[in-house]
């Protein structure tokens, strides 16, 4: 739909555009042939304002991190409640009510046994917090015991992602994870089949055999296992056996491998439990939250451990653990956080994702027999459709925002994952959109 809603001139817009493209390198693009961006005016609710006249409902929630819309009241309070005694203080040996009172709703909240959090900066540093964690772990282990330390690799399974640092990028699988030119750079580690049991699907012990026989060769070598729970996101938005989970925590506890799971992009209601791994019910022994957490409005994340674990490394010759995050604890970001939980219980978030995956399977999952779809996949909030090839990202993100919807593609993957306030008929745009491109030749490489 197009509503000349926008203050920004077309002069304006023209010349904000072309310093946008001059100056600007925007996340997975090329400078030299960069994809077009879109100029944002404005966002409200599940709508995307582009400065262009264009109004955009939003599918992608700003890459899994708007959970309640836009500009939402409450949230917006919330900063300007807390701006107005401070927005940050320095972590180091002074603290406030808005950090305090976060760490205690996500105790609170997580699986019981993770006591302890350590707030960070965003996801993909929350990871790096907890393969530090577990190292540290481990040295103090080591020093304890007088033995030689060992366990300093990682295992995890293909089609994984964890983020763009270097620790992150170590345990995102190496050939479809984006980093294989850092390859020779990277620490090297231990890589089982990812998971072929679906989610929904007979179970068999059959699908961690490989997996099991890694924990059996390099347990002495191996100090954490790292795995998203239930949904392998950026790898292909793969939902997994919640068995398959189950069998994971019970090789760490046999071999004594600390368990990390990557909450970042399935915590906080997604697919339709709290935090993934509830759908296993296990308790992780560091886990890693990011994204939502602030309900898209400022970048925060989290990691949790538990007691054993900090208490362990606090008693190592370090005495602490070494980490210390500039923006640590930031206290405009606590704030909205505090503010995002509270409105997520406060708005039924249960019912919400409901609404959505029930809306979801009558809408998306009939895609699957289109002849350019291999499969259809949905889980609470989260629909994606995989295609028989690539799609072609400038044409198709074209095409989107002419059908009025905003959609970011890669590989041969289309998703949607929106803002659980999201309408059925905000829905049934977004799929209608979905059905119209994969009609469309020239969207497709």
């Amino acid at each position: 739909m197009n509503d000349k809603h926008t203050n920004i001139t077309q002069s304006e817009q023209h010349s904000l555009l072309r310093s946008d493209k001059e100056n600007v390198w925007h996340p997975y693009t090329s400078m030299s042939e960069p994809l077009p961006s879109y100029l944002v005016d404005s966002a409200q609710g599940v709508t995307i304002n582009l400065a262009s006249g264009e109004r955009l409902i939003d599918g992608m929630s700003s890459w899994w991190s708007v959970l309640h819309g836009y500009n939402h009241p409450k949230l917006n309070a919330a900063l300007q409640e807390q701006a107005a005694k401070m927005s940050h203080v320095m972590f180091g040996g002074l603290t406030h009510r808005s950090a305090i009172t976060l760490c205690e709703k996500l105790v609170l909240l997580t699986p019981e046994g993770l006591t302890k959090v350590f707030l960070s900066d965003s996801g993909s540093v929350s990871v790096e917090v907890a393969i530090k964690m577990a190292l540290q772990y481990q040295h103090a282990i080591a020093e304890k015991k007088q033995v030689m330390l060992t366990k300093t690799k990682l295992l995890t399974v293909k089609n994984g992602y964890h983020g763009d640092t270097f620790a992150a990028m170590s345990v995102c699988d190496p050939i479809t994870g984006m980093h294989q030119i850092f390859e020779q750079v990277l620490m090297k580690h231990y890589f089982a089949p990812a998971p072929s049991i679906k989610f929904g699907e007979n179970w068999s012990t059959d699908d961690v055999t490989k997996l099991s026989a890694l924990f059996s060769a390099h347990h002495n070598e191996i100090a954490a296992f790292i795995i998203e729970p239930i949904v392998q996101g950026t790898g292909g938005m793969r939902f997994y056996h919640p068995e398959y989970l189950k069998a994971c925590r019970l090789l760490c506890d046999k071999y004594d491998v600390i368990m990390i799971v990557d909450e970042i992009a399935t915590g906080f209601g997604r697919t339709g439990k709290l935090f993934a791994c509830e759908w296993a019910e296990i308790t992780p022994d560091i886990m890693c939250l990011g994204k939502t957490l602030t309900g898209g409005y400022i970048t925060l994340a989290a990691t949790l451990c538990t007691t054993h674990i900090a208490q362990t490394i606090s008693d190592g010759a370090a005495g602490c653990f070494m980490h210390g995050p500039t923006f640590m604890g930031n206290a405009l970001a606590c704030a909205v956080a505090n503010a995002s939980i509270d409105l997520l219980f406060e708005n039924d978030w249960q019912n919400q994702v409901q609404g959505i995956e029930s809306t979801l399977n009558t809408l998306l999952k009939p895609l699957t027999t289109h002849a350019r779809v291999k499969d259809t996949r949905v889980l609470g909030s989260i629909g994606a459709v995989e295609c028989t090839q690539s799609v072609n990202v400038a044409q198709i993100q074209k095409r989107f925002v002419e059908l009025g919807v905003w959609i970011r593609p890669f590989g041969q993957l289309i998703y949607i994952i929106p803002p659980l306030i999201i309408t059925s008929e905000q829905l049934s745009t977004l799929v209608n959109a979905i059905a119209t491109v994969l009609d469309e030749d020239e969207c497709f490489s």
